[in-house]
């Protein structure tokens, strides 16, 4: 029997039974509709995570604050901070590896301008903190070494906060702002870094030199964190064992009641991001594959009636010379045609719902090849492998008995 022939049998059947030919392959199209989604989803997620954890900086390495012991109680990290600016020349002046280095300590400050104010978070910083960062200028200057020896009462503005401090396009370079009520000088705005995948707006900032966020606005003389980059991607590690002999020299390691620091790196940030990715991805696919195989089933078990439905039908084919194989051929390819069709729809089905997931809740997805792929060939062989045991069912009646069959 020809292919030709063996697919009219199988559309001229399709035909005489649409909706029942259509909810049999539902399961496959929700399956692979579900497949493209999921892996759309998490890979888009996987670069946007990528992406926050480049967005920090380049080869950047980061010292926290150890954690204080209160009666057997361990606190959350920075509650020990014994940090300090000397601890950073230190680190400067005596670790080969590390080009830039930054203290770092945050607040929360009320900025006005006018009638105008926002809510926002300051971080005191050195010069090198928008090296480190990567993060330019979109106008202005940068603050210098000697405005943080004075503690100048300058500052750059990230592009949230300048929105909403100074409406209608104003330029803010060269204003006086107000941070606490104590007045500063904006000097340059930073360039737009975006939001994170974790919510946090890296734009609604405010950069002030270190020195004058100790003095003038939280009077504290420990540094929150320090932030460094690596000379080169390569020397990361050896930048980070490098501070680790600085600090254990200064601080030691021998406080029972305080873990003095820990050092964390890019690449720990992302090989944490990557395998949580690969965690939640897998389970995502996971589901979307059971809806395939509750799809191949249903196949299956539609195929299994048709056999026994057209019980007749297939004693008469035989009996006109029909043999065996094509009788097989002919229910395979049936099982295969449903499937794949589910398949094509389902990946059109995920396209559009991986779409419409990005543009209402806006989360980013990217729709790759190796989906369409996988989608495609698991509906094939999941068609082939349902398929088989109808076919062969079919194929072994004995052509007498299916001829007597009502």
């Amino acid at each position: 029997m020809k292919l030709d022939s063996v697919f009219r049998v199988v559309f001229s059947s399709f035909a005489r039974n649409k909706v029942r030919s259509f909810l049999t392959t539902l399961g496959i199209i929700i399956g692979v509709a579900a497949v493209i989604t999921m892996f759309s989803i998490g890979q888009g997620s996987k670069e946007r995570v990528a992406a926050d954890i480049a967005s920090l900086g380049t080869n950047t390495i980061i010292v926290m604050p150890g954690a204080l012991n209160q009666s057997g109680i361990r606190q959350v990290a920075g509650t020990a901070s014994r940090l300090t600016e000397d601890d950073v020349a230190a680190i400067k002046s005596q670790c080969g590896a590390v080009q830039y280095v930054s203290p770092e300590v945050r607040t929360a400050v009320q900025v006005k301008y006018g009638s105008y104010n926002w809510r926002t978070q300051m971080n005191g910083v050195y010069p090198d903190f928008i090296n480190i960062r990567n993060w330019p200028l979109e106008s202005g200057r940068g603050f210098t070494d000697a405005e943080v020896r004075s503690a100048a009462k300058v500052c750059l503005i990230g592009q949230t906060l300048a929105t909403n401090v100074f409406p209608d396009q104003i330029d803010p370079v060269g204003k006086i702002i107000k941070v606490q009520n104590v007045p500063f000088t904006v000097i340059g705005t930073l360039s737009s870094k975006g939001q994170t995948a974790m919510g946090p707006d890296q734009d609604d900032c405010i950069l002030v030199p270190f020195s004058t966020v100790q003095k003038r606005i939280i009077r504290s003389s420990f540094v929150g964190v320090i932030i460094a980059s690596a000379a080169s991607s390569e020397v990361t590690e050896e930048a980070r064992q490098e501070i680790y002999k600085v600090l254990d020299l200064r601080h030691g390691n021998s406080s029972e009641s305080v873990s003095q620091y820990t050092i964390g790196t890019q690449t720990d940030l992302s090989n944490t991001a990557e395998k949580t990715s690969k965690t939640l991805g897998m389970l995502l696919v996971s589901i979307a594959f059971v809806s395939l195989i509750v799809g191949g089933i249903g196949i299956m078990n539609i195929m299994l009636v048709s056999v026994t439905e057209r019980t007749r039908e297939i004693g008469i084919r035989m009996a006109v010379g029909a043999r065996e194989r094509d009788i097989m051929l002919q229910f395979l390819v049936e099982a295969t045609t449903l499937s794949v069709a589910g398949g094509i729809i389902g990946i059109l089905a995920g396209a559009g719902a991986s779409i419409l997931v990005s543009n209402i809740q806006g989360w980013p997805v990217k729709i790759s090849m190796l989906s369409i792929a996988l989608g495609f060939g698991f509906s094939a062989a999941i068609g082939i492998f349902f398929g088989w045991y109808p076919a062969q069912k079919a194929a072994a009646l004995n052509p007498i008995e299916a001829l007597r069959y009502e």
